[in-house]
């Protein structure tokens, strides 16, 4: 991107969408722990995207 950087604020709602799906999935009776691991990573992902999208 020749050191233009992007909007941060797309990884970072990206992020809470994840936790929000991470927390539905715990909350449940039966823990649903595929929904839980797949949204893992867009938790730990988002955020890295959003610092590094910081200037």
């Amino acid at each position: 991107m020749h050191g233009q950087y992007g909007n941060p604020m797309q990884p970072l709602v990206a992020s809470i969408n994840s936790s929000f799906w991470c927390s539905y999935a715990l909350l449940q009776k039966y823990k649903d722990w595929p929904v839980f691991i797949a949204n893992v990573p867009g938790i730990i992902f988002g955020l890295i995207t959003f610092v590094t999208a910081l200037h």
